[in-house]
């Protein structure tokens, strides 16, 4: 087991480049990270990595052994799935990643029932708006709300989330009510936008009469957090584009108000992601299999904008 720990941890320095990161991926120290590495590269009888102050770089010999050490990983991996599905008992850790909004609403809620029900798996549950990166960054699985790009992640689609443009009541009683993509861009409209690293320049696709339009839009204010920009747009600071399950219960109670209704967004989806040789981990399909039903059934009924209480 010492030397599978040491080639997993080797895989991991490889794949994130760094001693320290791949120590608080595999939550240990970054010195056990490179005795691990010392005790590997002792066996091998080579150096596997150009270590400076400043750079840590695969060797020649480094790069011949990653792809070898990344099967031998793969098949033990999937032979201790098949035993676990034969034991119907699954255990381990799980790392999974979700955007706040979907995690603080749908996962975190039901992974205490989740633990109750599997005592042996552990979750590891990371939120963040930014763009995952899921196997470089060790996931077991990922949650995505939006377009999905082409990749050798294995995908569940859970379902179509519907997106709406809205704004406080404050807002529009002072800038006016934006009737249509053109109106957000002709009378400036202050859009409050979700920044991550590597964003480009920030465009909205909306429904238009000829089709789906993409509008370059801006406003002074962005975060890399979608509730924070929600409570920029409680207060009355401009627009935001969300989910209607993220700002529902605020469309309900009238503190934000649907805007340029007649070019509405396209809706989003929300989708599970897998890498190829976690995907028949038993542990991630029971999780898989949970955490999507749990959303399904959260989603029901919101595929339409709630109406305000009347006066």
């Amino acid at each position: 087991m010492a030397y599978v720990n040491n080639i997993r941890m080797f895989l991991r320095v490889y794949e994130l480049g760094s001693m320290s990161a791949a120590a608080r991926d595999q939550r240990t120290s970054p010195a056990v990270a490179s005795s691990r590495i010392a005790e590997l590269e002792k066996h091998l009888g080579v150096r596997l990595f150009n270590r400076t102050t400043r750079a840590l770089n695969p060797t020649e010999h480094g790069r011949m052994f990653y792809d070898g050490a990344a099967r031998i990983l793969q098949t033990i991996d999937e032979a201790e799935a098949e035993v676990m599905a034969a034991t119907q008992s699954p255990r381990g850790t799980l790392f999974v990643s979700a955007p706040l909004g979907v995690g603080r609403r749908f996962i975190a809620p039901a992974v205490p029932g989740f633990k109750r029900d599997y005592p042996q798996i552990d979750i590891r549950l990371r939120l963040s708006d930014r763009v995952i990166d899921v196997t470089g960054e060790g996931l077991d699985m990922a949650f995505h709300l939006g377009p999905l790009t082409d990749s050798d992640l294995k995908v569940r689609v859970i379902a179509d989330c519907p997106r709406v443009l809205c704004a406080a009541p404050d807002y529009i009683s002072r800038r006016g009510m934006p009737e249509d993509g053109n109106a957000l861009l002709r009378e400036k409209h202050d859009c409050l936008n979700l920044r991550f690293p590597g964003a480009k320049e920030f465009q909205w696709t909306l429904q238009t009469s000829d089709g789906p339009r993409r509008f370059d839009v801006s406003g002074p204010l962005e975060s890399d957090d979608g509730d924070v920009l929600t409570g920029w747009a409680l207060d009355g600071a401009g627009i935001v584009m969300k989910p209607i399950f993220e700002v529902a219960e605020h469309l309900r109670k009238g503190t934000l108000v649907p805007v340029a209704t007649t070019t509405p967004p396209l809706p989003t989806q929300l989708a599970c992601l897998s890498p190829s040789r976690k995907y028949r981990d038993p542990k991630v399909q029971r999780f898989t299999d949970v955490m999507i039903a749990h959303c399904k059934e959260a989603l029901a009924g919101l595929d339409t904008i709630p109406v305000q209480p009347s006066r």
